[in-house]
């Protein structure tokens, strides 16, 4: 093999500046039955220095290299040679002289490309009409992947101009990111032309062709905004209308600036990997992400629909408008649009307390950041293939709840006035994370960019130690770690607490390891007796809370007396859990804690106790089996307050937070064995079975009653696993289809579950739904561990480079608790590892040496079983 001439241009993370796109020419046709596609493409450059050569990305795509001249100053030069380098993505075009500087014309006259099935690039969805199946072809370019359909600068900060032509079959509706300025009819054919785009990135050009309905409407402005979707399902597109039109006038008022295109469309597609992607005036969404039936959706995937509607419209700003220089700078694109549809969702729909379910956000990133594996949120990328990894819980949720800690910081006029400052002076350009603060730092006058350098520049978060010592309290901080060891981080955190009332309030900024506050000061006016002290009110800070045994008591008596607000009741939990896990404080003070949410009413808090009690009665099975079922009995007394204030049916004018809560308590009373629920559920299934549309099964109900139909079935009764399958099979909601794959393999019978995994992975499910079915229960761990293994050749094919495998890596993998089996995953990657899923791996065994830390600690703690027998038994 001799070496390519082209050595220098290969394994660089970034393409070489010789010459910058300012303007695209595309034209495109789609074969949509062969899954094809050809197209060409005139690219005006501007030549900043002497070059024989043009870089550009291109991947899978075949160039003809006849077709590929330059064009600039009545001079035309056609390349010698053209090569296409498949590991680096890029083609280069070599020419025989030195490229005139200033303008020209890069022509590819003539290119071709395969529609995929990876759900990237320009790919194929499949969907029926009229009980036929046919084929879409769509577009998913984020982050990388622009590069499969035409050859670009497939890189955030080259913003050009875009203008597309499209030539598809006549009876195709054809969508791009501007309105359509001629339609020629062409025999079975048309070609399409669009108005020509500002500038923007390639990650953010968009196509859609398919059969489709639309609903529309148009804001204030005259700005018309429709939403796309199959044939037949137009109705189930109005709530989302709705909330998009209100949107975009609640943003045009935040940002101080009006949307910037002539049109806005969203589309549900039927294959798509990620929620949704903020194409610039084409949005592009799963359909559980955007489609809502009035009879058959539950209030979780309204709120989910409005929420990442919202999240998809701030990028229209924030992402799109003014874009990232490169991907190191991806979490301020995801944390600020993941932070401001929570701002928007709020003003829609102030009955959701839409602030506390955000504390949810901030949870995951706390769990993901609290590993050793995490990654600082600005993270260096060198090469492709490394950016999809970082769409995770750091960029998203550490990156929103840090937007939020700054906003309470700098209080929220001066932190909107900021951002609107921001937004007019990097429109139509590119931003790194330090102009942000820069902006926000001469608006507001704080040293906002040493705060947050603190919290971007490096991994991890610490956990403030809170203690009284002789009229004084102290504060100490230091990294934390689930694994229970220290790391050497020091943040500058903006603490806030207040004393036994929400009026007496201090906050300052902890720059250094340690500080002591004279406590007579803060208890002035209190008697001492019930007096308690919360840090982080209202959990706006990005850090965990260690009280002293003193002042965790006190919490506790806080709580059982409803002193405290939702979002302070909600934090106190989670610390615990979080402490606990680290082996920071005893399995029982956690369980004493939890004991004293019993007459909890709030949502987001009960939520969060399920979800906690969830993971800890997975580790007593591992760490002390002999308490499991105490440990089950006091779970389910402790939801039983809740559950019977609730009931069954939903009453008539309950909210939204009732009816949401009401299907989690059920589904947690069935996971933990409560005889009169699982039989009451199986009683409603039955109806339902006879009738789909009886009321004693609304969709807010349907998740926990399949749940608990599960918990039955074995393989020597399997009627209530076959019925399931059968409403799947007979619903085309695809939030119905998605509940049901989400409920399966809660069966115990390891036997099911391995029926279960291979049906995901059977023609019947969309391959972006398989993960659904990863949350086994306990019983199943081993069982799917084996089908992983099994599976794994044929899960790269399908999936690829991406970062749907890397849920399948960690599901399967983070449930374990014993160091035999993190060395057996050890053993069977060694052989396998691919780049594009080592960070998970390296995450997921982390979990795994957690979890069998904790299993250790659990295992010799002095009176654990008391404490459990005591809470198991106790009458209330």
């Amino acid at each position: 093999m001799e070496q390519s001439k082209y050595e220098q241009f290969k394994g660089q993370p970034r393409l070489p500046q010789f010459a910058v796109p300012k303007r695209y020419d595309i034209r495109l046709k789609p074969d949509l039955v062969a899954c094809k596609f050809a197209g060409s493409v005139d690219i005006s450059v501007d030549v900043v220095s002497d070059t024989k050569f043009l870089v550009l990305n291109a991947a899978e795509l075949t160039v003809n290299p006849k077709s590929v001249v330059f064009k600039a100053q009545h001079k035309i030069l056609e390349a010698v040679e053209v090569e296409l380098l498949a590991e680096d993505e890029i083609m280069v075009a070599e020419f025989g002289e030195a490229l005139p500087t200033g303008l020209g014309v890069f022509s590819i006259a003539a290119f071709e490309g395969t529609l995929n099935d990876r759900m990237k690039g320009f790919y194929r969805s499949t969907y029926l009409h009229n009980g036929e199946k046919k084929n879409m072809a769509v577009t998913q370019f984020e982050p990388a992947d622009a590069r499969r359909c035409f050859p670009c600068w497939d890189e955030p900060s080259f913003k050009a101009t875009f203008k597309m032509t499209l030539e598809v079959p006549s009876e195709l509706v054809a969508l791009s990111n501007m309105p359509v300025i001629e339609d020629k009819s062409n025999g079975d054919t048309k070609i399409v032309c669009y108005q020509e785009s500002p500038i923007m990135s390639t990650y953010l050009v968009a196509i859609v062709v398919g059969l489709f309905d639309y609903v529309e409407d148009h804001t204030p402005d005259g700005i018309p905004v429709r939403v796309y979707c199959q044939v037949g399902k137009a109705n189930q597109g109005k709530f989302a209308l709705d909330v998009a039109v209100k949107t975009l006038g609640i943003y045009k008022e935040y940002f101080e600036v009006p949307y910037s295109l002539p049109k806005l469309d969203m589309i549900a597609i039927p294959d798509f990997a990620a929620g949704a992607m903020e194409n610039y005036g084409l949005v592009t969404y799963r359909e559980t992400a955007l489609l809502y039936d009035d009879k058959h959706s539950a209030a979780a995937n309204k709120q989910r629909v409005a929420t990442v509607v919202a999240h998809e419209l701030a990028h229209q700003w924030f992402g799109n408008l003014v874009t990232m220089e490169w991907w190191t700078h991806l979490w301020l694109n995801e944390g600020f649009a993941t932070w401001v549809s929570y701002l928007a969702a709020d003003g829609l729909f102030p009955e959701w307390s839409i602030w506390t379910q955000f504390l949810d956000e901030s949870t995951e990133g706390l769990r993901l950041d609290g590993l050793a594996e995490s990654h600082p949120i600005e993270v260096d990328i060198n090469h492709a293939s490394e950016i999809d990894e970082i769409f995770d819980a750091i960029s998203y949720r550490k990156g929103a709840s840090l937007i939020r800690m700054l906003q309470s910081y700098l209080g929220a006029e001066r932190f909107q006035r900021g951002l609107a400052a921001y937004i007019k002076k990097y429109a139509c350009s590119n931003a790194k994370t330090e102009d942000l603060w820069s902006v926000l730092q001469e608006v507001s006058g704080e040293p906002v960019n040493s705060l947050m350098n603190s919290w971007t520049k490096q991994m991890g978060y610490p956990v403030v130690s809170v203690k009284i010592n002789d009229h004084k309290l102290e504060f100490e901080q230091s990294q934390f770690l689930l694994s229970g060891t220290h790391g050497d981080g020091q943040w500058i955190v903006p603490v806030t607490l207040c004393c036994s009332s929400y009026d007496a309030r201090k906050s300052f900024l902890l720059q250094t390891k340690s500080e002591a506050l004279d406590i007579n000061e803060l208890f002035s006016s209190q008697s001492k007796s019930d007096s308690w002290i919360k840090v982080n009110v209202e959990q706006t800070g990005f850090y965990r809370v260690k009280y002293d045994e003193n002042l965790s008591a006190r919490l506790r008596h806080a709580i059982e007396n409803k002193f405290l607000s939702t979002n302070d009741r909600y934090g106190i939990l989670d610390d615990s859990f979080a402490l606990s896990m680290a082996c920071h404080q005893p399995l029982s003070s956690l369980l004493a804690l939890m004991s004293a949410y019993r007459e909890e009413l709030n949502y987001t808090v009960l939520s969060n106790l399920i979800s906690i009690s969830y993971k800890v009665a997975r580790i007593v099975a591992d760490a002390a089996p002999e308490l499991l079922n105490d440990i089950k009995l006091f779970f389910i007394n402790l939801f039983q307050y809740s559950a019977e204030r609730l009931g069954w049916d939903p009453k008539q004018g309950e909210g939204h937070l009732d009816a949401m809560l009401r299907g989690e308590l059920l589904n947690a009373l069935a996971v933990f064995g409560h005889d009169a629920t699982i039989n009451e559920a199986n009683r409603r299934f039955h109806i339902f079975l006879d009738d789909r549309n009886t009321p004693v099964l609304p969709p807010d109900l349907r998740k926990a009653v399949y749940v608990a139909v599960m918990q039955n079935v074995n393989k020597s009764n399997r009627s209530g696993f076959e019925a399931l399958l059968r409403v799947y099979r007979e619903t085309d909601l695809s939030q119905e289809k998605t509940r049901i794959l989400g409920s399966l393999s809660s069966s115990r019978d390891p036997e099911i579950i391995l029926e279960v995994l291979n049906f995901m992975l059977s023609s019947e499910v969309r391959s972006q739904d398989a993960v659904f079915g990863l949350a086994v229960s306990f019983e199943g761990r081993e069982v799917a561990w084996n089908w992983f293994k099994d599976n794994w050749d044929n899960l790269c094919k399908i999936y690829g480079p991406g970062f749907l495998v890397t849920r399948f890596v960690t599901a399967v993998v983070s449930p374990f608790s014993s160091y035999e089996k993190a060395k057996e995953v050890e053993e069977f990657f060694a052989t396998r590892t691919r780049p594009f899923i080592a960070r998970s791996l390296k995450q997921s065994l982390e979990r795994v040496d957690i979890n069998a830390k904790w299993v250790k600690s659990i295992r010799i703690e002095k009176h654990l079983a008391d404490a459990v027998r005591e809470l198991a038994y106790r009458k209330y």
